[in-house]
């Protein structure tokens, strides 16, 4: 009840069109009465008392009524189908925004397939609810009620008798109402499973041919498929033991009503046109349980895909997302102390880190893989919380600063250069919403991109393709330099930022990087040792810990872990 309440509470926002379906409802559900009362109009009056002039007026009164009794069903099928898509809309809106409110942490533990799977399915899966379960819902209860009392006007006898079948059809659809959820529940979860391993394996498609491994992807995706309609199949075997069960009560109820109707009739009670009138009175009143069991199935896998769309939506936001001090400008002085991570309960990435960089310096952070570089990055943007100690910027803990802002004032250029599928100038323009072409060029010109991107046919206008398959691995990463030299921060982040180009292009790119980091506060993070020699300060990381720090010169003097990774990477002395 509490998701159906919720779900309720999205429809009122639209009150004039929720409102105006009801009333028509209303509507249709009255006129349903015109054909059972016609039916006793010819039987008992025009039959019974010989009176063939009414026979038209009382036929063209039956067919109006029931023109206008469709026309009436017609626009409310266009107005229910339109809040559907409003509803449809602003439930889609409302998660995806939830989604860019999420910490980054939540994403490491949900699946692209799983969310895609909520977002595309399960939101309109959810609006059924409103649109078949509730909405018809209402209109099957009000013209049961209706009718029950029409019937009970003419003959509350012969009403009683019709109603014998409701309580054991009542009490053998609930019971399966409440056997279903658990199964539709554990369907819609089989089947966000086999969406997560499409969207993983059509992402990997590259790989899955380099190692031939098409047979396995295929097995694993014939398995989850199997699955998906097993789960399936168990929901449909119970309702094809159910409903017939339920038809066959209510369709007995028939006999029943027909038999003491003939006996009353037979005995004077009542008329044999108010027989006849129940009989089509019957298929009005019935009408919606015969609607049972799709409207339970919608009702029931909708409520299902709610709870699922809702979930996400009340995941606590990622803190301090708009919240939090905005300092005037940044300087970029940056501190750790005794900062400590873990992605898990497992040993901790980074352990008790204390280092500094002061505004305009740039700190160089070297070492093995899984030494904890990246970390430190993913600390410096909040995209993780540390686990003990604190960072803090210009003085400022950042745990307390609003992380929009943060985010406003950093240029993060990554190993992996992600760009959208859409064009040049909109992937560039992340940085800079505003950005002229002329300033987006003089960025591409400093990062050796522009080159590349005047010979492309439609220039600017050029579509990266799904995450900018359209160009090289080399040719991706200019073009994210590009977007961070657009966005002109106080604070840089590099990671891995030269690890796709070549020689060539690493140095023409590495002069671009040092007119970008003149005046700000830059990490750098690099195998290529060549590219870390001019950082004020180099800090080698093990095991996350800080083992070293100081000059290319003075490391090199030292002698120790720095100068090994030296010699193993041939850098010169």
């Amino acid at each position: 009840m509490a998701t159906l309440v919720r779900i309720l509470r999205h429809t009122f926002r639209f009150p004039w069109q929720s409102g105006f379906s009801l009333i028509m409802a209303v509507a249709c559900t009255v006129l349903v009465l015109v054909l059972p009362g016609i039916t006793m109009q010819f039987i008992d009056v025009i039959i019974a008392k010989k009176r063939p002039d009414l026979i038209i007026p009382t036929a063209a009164i039956g067919i109006g009524a029931i023109l206008v009794r469709q026309g009436i069903f017609t626009l409310r099928t266009y107005y229910n189908n339109s809040l559907e898509m409003k509803l449809t809309h602003l439930i889609r809106v409302e998660l995806y925004d939830k989604l860019q409110r999420l910490p980054v942490k939540w994403f490491d533990s949900n699946s692209s397939g799983e969310i895609m799977s909520r977002v595309a399915n399960d939101v309109p899966t959810t609006n059924r609810v409103i649109i078949e379960g509730v909405d018809q819902a209402i209109a099957a209860v009000l013209q049961f009620i209706i009718v029950m009392g029409y019937m009970f006007w003419h003959s509350w006898q012969l009403t009683l008798v019709t109603l014998i079948p409701l309580p054991f059809i009542a009490i053998l659809t609930t019971w399966w109402s409440r056997r279903s959820e658990p199964m539709w529940r554990e369907s819609s979860e089989a089947t966000s499973a086999l969406n997560a391993i499409l969207h993983d394996n059509l992402s990997g498609i590259r790989q899955i041919k380099a190692y031939t491994v098409e047979p396995k992807a295929l097995d694993t995706f014939d398995k989850a498929s199997r699955k998906v309609g097993e789960k399936t199949m168990s929901v449909m075997r119970g309702q094809a033991l159910v409903w017939p069960g339920v038809s066959f009560i209510a369709e007995s109820g028939i006999i029943l009503m027909v038999a003491f109707g003939a006996w009353s009739a037979l005995q004077g009670q009542i008329q044999p046109g108010v027989v006849v009138s129940f009989l089509v009175a019957w298929g009005f009143l019935f009408d919606p349980i015969s609607r049972i069991n799709a409207l339970a199935q919608t009702f029931t896998r909708g409520i299902v895909s709610a709870e699922r769309v809702f979930k996400i939506i009340d995941t606590p936001d990622e803190i301090n997302l708009t919240e939090g001090i905005r300092p005037e400008q940044m300087t970029g002085h940056v501190q750790f102390e005794n900062v400590s991570f873990a992605y898990s309960d497992e040993a901790p990435t980074i352990n008790s880190l204390t280092l500094e960089a002061l505004p305009g310096q740039t700190i160089a952070l070297v070492g093995a893989t899984g030494a904890g570089k990246s970390t430190v990055l993913n600390l410096l943007t909040r995209f993780y919380e540390p686990t003990a100690g604190r960072i803090l910027i210009d003085g400022i803990p950042l745990d307390g600063v609003s992380k929009e802002w943060l985010r406003d004032q950093l240029g993060y250029v990554t190993q992996e250069s992600f760009l959208f599928n859409t064009t040049l100038r909109e992937n560039l323009q992340l940085a800079k919403l505003n950005a002229t072409d002329n300033e987006i060029w003089d960025a591409l010109e400093a990062a050796n991109a522009a080159g590349f991107v005047r010979a492309s046919p439609d220039g600017l206008d050029t579509i990266a393709g799904e995450r900018g398959s359209r160009f090289s691995g080399g040719e991706k990463q200019r073009l994210s330099i590009a977007r961070a030299l657009l966005k002109n921060p106080p604070l840089l982040l590099l990671d891995e930022a030269t690890s796709a180009l070549d020689n060539t292009t690493e140095r023409l790119v590495q002069q671009a990087l040092e007119n970008l980091r003149s005046d700000r506060t830059c990490f750098v993070i690099a195998h290529r040792l060549s590219t870390v020699q001019k950082a004020d300060r180099i800090c080698v990381l093990h095991h996350g810990k800080l083992i070293e720090q100081g000059t290319h010169a003075e490391l090199l003097e030292l002698g120790g872990s720095y100068s090994k990774l030296c010699e193993a990477s041939f850098v010169e002395k």
